[in-house]
């Protein structure tokens, strides 16, 4: 029987092993059978992050060892998601730190870290990954140590415990060469180590919403750990946001409690445990759900603001409708307006024009798992280039810009062309210092706004090699213009179907990002040019045909295969006057105006208006 309670979160930078521990500490537990079959990474269960390999969605569980239920959330370690973490670790009372044995701290290590002991919580520390070979696990254990020390952290969290661990083999110890008790060490240590939840059973009911989800049949759930009393099915509640301010009244029409991979109605839960509720239609995330007697608002953590908008409008492009079923403004809107149902860290508003929306967000790679979450069920969209959302400061009335701390990581022999690179981009190096292995770690705080396309050539300049982490930092004064992209592009000017004879004559013009027999239309971006300019070319010239025949003059032409660009890239790439179009199917890049005339007036309009 089981009679204790713990509560835990998984936090840490991006790839470093949260999800595989999470899979281990389920089988080790005796979730799954020895000869169950169970897909890997259990806890990813939404498709993008499968392909990604990164964790977007936190998720809540549970796992019995010995006489204790642990309830675990996994949370995402990217920066973009990390409006989730922030609210999570409002409702668990420990946390497990894991820092890759080789990378060491990372730069969302320190933010979810520094969330963490801002809220009191005692991280137990995880290295993992120490059987790579160039694993360094008391090393990073003393970089843990003085990350807690940067970040102020009180004396009994600086006492901290450690498990070595490789989550992909299932063993955790108290030494790097504890291989032999799987996960006991760490389980005994959470156990040990974080305390109950505290909580007055006795009390009206309470509890924060941290996370908010859908169902199709039971409408929206709030997941949260329940604060005060006791909760049951078709109790009457209400519900008041931060101020305290009445949103509605209704009744609990299903209590559910996570056990394992699945959430199962229960009858009753209590002050501590982790349960999610449904039957308010209108509360949301930070919104306090509680007996009818409350007055007051519970205390919630509030979500640092979106820095990245870009405008989702319907595709207008000749090719419209033949690859997606969802095309209208109408199906936009409405599916927009349920991403923001659940997911807090997305803002929807309206814009001028009746078909198209401004979508607000963390960074590209939150807005572009959101695109491509659309594209896979149906949409037809055309995507503006990102830019960052400014502010006047409220007390001088000065444009600021959001700043976000970059930490990258890279071979000797590259350092100088990245910190000639983030110069260019505005941004100060705050730190250098070797790392180990022939490599230097640099951090830098830049303005996001020239951070936008550059990984794509971060990659490129250290061959593939760099690590690069980013981090929303502060709003700091707007810093003026930033270059941006340095080459035109290549645009159709006809529609058809592209030739190997054409593009063949193109391909000393600049790089190209179609092959043969590809459906173009006017206006459609079919390369990079190799100068500053753009340049309208016909992908589509034929090869004259007459009576006379040549010798060599017939031979087959081989193309260079054409560059491909992912749907991040993509939204990078494109300037001002470029949109992405993006199907079920296909990414295209295209100009905004399709007309050549009409682009060439409006860029003499604009010329005229700098002068």
């Amino acid at each position: 029987m089981t009679t204790q309670l713990r509560n835990i979160a998984i936090i840490a930078h991006v790839d470093h092993g949260k999800t595989t521990m999470v899979d281990q500490l389920f089988r080790l537990s005796g979730m799954f059978r020895d000869n169950e079959r169970v897909e890997e990474r259990a806890m990813d269960s939404n498709e993008l992050e499968r392909e990604r390999g990164i964790t977007i969605l936190a998720k809540c569980t549970s796992v019995e060892w010995k006489d204790t239920r642990i309830n675990i959330v996994d949370t995402p370690g990217h920066a973009d998601f990390g409006g989730e973490v922030e609210r999570i670790l409002s409702m668990v009372d420990g946390v497990l730190l894991l820092v890759d044995a080789s990378e060491g701290a990372m730069p969302q290590t320190k933010f979810v870290t520094m969330k963490a002991l801002a809220l009191g919580l005692k991280p137990i520390i995880v290295v993992n990954k120490v059987d790579k070979p160039e694993g360094r696990p008391y090393e990073v254990q003393d970089e843990v140590f003085e990350l807690f020390t940067a970040l102020d952290a009180s004396d009994d969290q600086l006492d901290f415990q450690t498990a070595f661990a490789s989550a992909k083999n299932g063993w955790a110890g108290l030494t790097p060469d504890d291989t032999e008790n799987k996960m006991d060490a760490l389980f005994d240590m959470i156990v040990e180590h974080v305390p109950a939840p505290k909580g007055d059973k006795n009390a009206p009911f309470s509890m924060l919403a941290t996370t908010l989800a859908s169902d199709p049949y039971l409408g929206r759930i709030l997941t949260g750990r329940i604060t005060s009393g006791i909760v049951k099915p078709n109790m009457n509640v209400k519900a008041l946001n931060r101020e305290g301010e009445l949103i509605e009244t209704g009744r609990i029409t299903k209590l559910l409690a996570y056990r394992g991979l699945e959430r199962v109605a229960i009858d009753g839960a209590e002050a501590g445990d982790i349960v999610a509720i449904a039957g308010l239609p209108k509360a949301t995330v930070a919104d306090t759900i509680c007996d009818v007697v409350v007055e007051q608002a519970l205390d919630a953590q509030p979500v640092d603001p979106p820095t990245l908008a870009m405008t989702f409008s319907i595709n207008d492009s000749p090719f419209a409708g033949q690859e997606g079923k969802k095309v209208t403004s109408r199906m936009i809107r409405q599916r927009l307006l349920d991403e923001t149902e659940t997911n807090v860290a997305i803002k929807v508003s309206e814009t001028a024009g009746a078909d198209a929306f401004e979508v607000a967000g963390r960074g590209e790679l939150q807005l572009g798992v959101l695109i491509e979450q659309m594209r896979r069920e149906g949409f037809e969209l055309s995507i503006s280039r990102p830019r960052v959302l400014l502010r006047d400061n409220p007390e001088t009335g000065e444009l600021e810009e959001p700043f976000e701390e970059v930490q990258i990581d890279v071979d000797d022999e590259f350092s100088g062309i990245v910190v000639e690179a983030m110069s260019l981009r505005k941004g100060k190096m705050t730190e250098m210092r070797p790392s180990g292995g022939g490599k230097v770690r640099l951090t830098f705080l830049a303005p996001a706004r020239g951070l936008i396309g550059y990984h794509g050539e971060f990659l490129t300049e250290t061959r593939g090699t760099g690590i690069m982490a980013r981090i929303y930092d502060s709003y700091q004064p707007h810093v003026g213009k930033i270059p941006g992209r340095r080459n035109g592009v290549l645009i159709s000017n006809a529609g058809g179907k592209s030739n190997a004879y054409g593009l063949f004559g193109l391909e000393g013009r600049g790089q190209l990002f179609i092959g043969n027999a590809v459906q173009v239309y006017e206006g459609m971006i079919i390369g990079e040019h190799s100068r500053d300019n753009d340049l309208e070319v016909n992908p589509l010239k034929a090869k004259q045909l007459t009576n006379i025949r040549a010798s060599g003059t017939d031979e087959s032409i081989r193309l260079t295969p054409p560059r491909r660009i992912s749907l991040e890239q993509a939204i990078a790439y494109i300037a001002d006057d470029e949109l992405v179009e993006a199907t079920p199917t296909m990414l295209r890049l295209r100009k905004r105006d399709l007309d050549p005339n009409e682009r060439k007036r409006k860029s003499r309009a604009a010329e005229k208006a700098n002068t």
